[in-house]
């Protein structure tokens, strides 16, 4: 069949369900039959390449080492820092896995990514952080600017360690799953229905610990209620060093292909594609980084600036050498002024600050003035370090060790009809299958990591994620802040809910498409969306090829 172009994004842009011990649950490439030889095989089932694939495809499929990682030696390191992603961390001040706080989001890795999965669906009524595999984050933004609000970090923290209060209560904040209906009433031409489904979250004032020791913002969001909130689930974290392994020059590339084509009917986004595609100022000095590639919102890259690096980090604020600073609030003040005036945080200072360090070693934070003890304390930019170098280290090890699981039914006639159809519509536009890996030298702006010796590298792969690395629009209801988010890969998605036991499948930013159909069909929501036109066209596929695109994605 002639491959049919259209002026729209990819179908099926930002479908999420996010990105060595074998056993009898491994898949064969067939999907459970005789093994294939390698020779046998098409390109497309090493996802990863050679370098960067597991063939285990079972429960633990997310958890496994690349074959790179295993082959320079790291295969020790990778398990120790598996270790410490999955146990949580805590209050402590002496022990394993300690400082956790003094306000955190979660206390380990494994809360946010269930088996290293993206995060699980969030239940009718609840926003219960403490759930085991709720990675859904919230996201609280000035509706005028889109910017996040000053009171708050990006990623808000839920919990405080004693005597801290937690700047968000998470028992007053309800999310609400409500019904859309499309132009076509939810249902094929055939008569097969789908739902579409979006959370409304409902944070009231008395949730915020600043607004209930009164602070109220300037610009009055805060005091009308009139600020916006989301939620945003998080990315799988395994296949990430392969993503990081693509060079700026071939990102930068594709941005210049699509700007020229003119397909995007909200074009690109501006803050990202302006000819420099720089992040220098971003960082600590003057060198430049490249693009920027990883979060929804592009915020991040290198990986080693990015992603594992920076959530180890800011969801539990354990303090290491290069980060001896607390996450707080992107003011950096608000809630250090109104902590340190609470009497309580006041009554419990001086018992939390004794286990954490002496008079002796830091004189500022004993002194008299208990108020000013307390916020030197909190903005200090010379925290002690709590996580040691080898520990950070191998946590780097293991994100960046993380291999991507093998293509499943790679010879089913469906899977085969489905991929020629993904092609055929145009999903493939944004949807890129396929990127060639450059040398893959290790980079870190922060100078922690120096040379290529210290993490697993994939040189001169040939990997199928299914993204361009591209921010594109879909005007969703409640959609994600600002509206751009980047094309999310579709490798290893299909496995979500055999990793997890999540009810769902937990596709898009926010968890909203129970399943690809869903996930599909909101990308043609709106006539805005630059998915429109392609989704139409899977709209008017007989069941059949519906079924066998759904296949497809389900087996990459």
């Amino acid at each position: 069949m002639k491959k049919l172009i259209f002026p729209a994004l990819a179908l099926a842009a930002f479908l999420l369900v996010m990105p060595s011990c074998k056993d009898k649950d491994s898949s064969s490439a067939n999907g459970g039959g005789t093994e294939s030889s390698e020779n046998d095989l098409p390109e497309w089932y090493y996802t990863g390449g050679k370098l960067g694939t597991t063939t285990n495809t079972s429960s633990m499929t997310f958890r496994q080492p690349t074959p790179a990682t295993d082959e320079i030696g790291l295969g020790r390191d990778f398990s120790r820092g598996d270790q410490i992603a999955e146990k949580d961390f805590v209050t402590n001040s002496t022990g394993a896995q300690r400082g956790l706080g003094p306000v955190y989001v979660r206390s380990s890795c494994q809360h946010c990514h269930p088996n290293y999965s993206h995060g699980s669906s969030v239940p009718q009524g609840t926003y219960n952080a403490k759930d085991q595999g709720n990675g859904t984050l919230l996201v609280v933004y000035n509706p005028q600017t889109n910017a996040y609000v000053p009171w708050l970090a990006g990623m808000p923290q839920l919990f405080g360690a004693e005597p801290f209060k937690a700047p968000l209560d998470p028992n007053k904040i309800t999310v609400q799953w409500l019904t859309a209906t499309d132009a076509h009433g939810n249902t094929f031409p055939d008569g097969e229905t789908y739902e579409l489904r979006y959370p409304e979250v409902t944070m009231p004032n008395e949730a915020v610990y600043v607004y209930n020791q009164g602070y109220r913002d300037e610009a009055g969001l805060l005091e009308n209620e009139s600020y916006v909130v989301v939620l945003e689930n998080t990315i799988g974290v395994y296949g990430t060093g392969l993503l990081d392994a693509i060079t700026d020059e071939d990102i930068i590339a594709q941005y210049e292909k699509e700007a020229r084509d003119g397909y995007m009917q909200n074009g690109l986004n501006p803050a990202f594609f302006d000819g420099s595609f720089q992040t220098s100022g971003y960082y600590k000095n003057d060198e430049k980084w490249g693009p920027k590639r990883f979060t929804y919102a592009l915020t991040r890259g290198p990986l080693q600036d990015a992603a594992g690096a920076n959530a180890i980090w800011n969801i539990t604020n354990v303090t290491r050498s290069d980060r001896k600073y607390h996450y707080l609030d992107l003011d950096g003040t608000i809630y250090a002024t109104y902590a340190s005036k609470d009497p309580e945080v006041q009554a419990g200072f001086n018992e939390y600050i004794s286990k954490i360090t002496t008079a002796d070693e830091h004189p500022e934070w004993f002194t008299d003035n208990m108020e000013q003890n307390i916020y030197d304390y909190l903005t200090s930019k010379n925290l002690p370090a709590e996580m040691s170098n080898e520990e950070f280290t191998q946590v780097m090890v293991w994100h960046r060790g993380l291999a991507v699981p093998a293509a499943r039914n790679v010879k089913d006639a469906q899977v085969l009809r489905g991929k020629e159809l993904f092609t055929q519509l145009g999903c493939d536009y944004c949807h890129r299958p396929s990127w060639t890996t450059g040398p893959d030298e290790i980079r870190d702006p922060n100078g922690f990591f120096t040379n290529n010796d210290q993490l697993p590298r994939y040189p001169n792969q040939k990997i199928w994620p299914y993204t361009d690395m591209v921010q594109h629009k879909l005007h969703m209801v409640n959609d994600i802040r600002t509206g751009w988010c980047r094309t999310t890969p579709l490798w290893g998605r299909g496995l979500h809910r055999k990793a997890t036991g999540d009810a769902y499948e937990a596709r898009l930013h926010d968890t909203r498409a129970r399943n690809v159909i869903e996930a599909i069909m909101w990308h043609g929501y709106s006539q805005q969306s630059d998915a429109y036109s392609v989704t139409e066209n899977f709209y008017n596929l007989p069941k059949e090829d519906r079924d066998a695109i759904v296949a497809f994605i389900n087996a990459i």
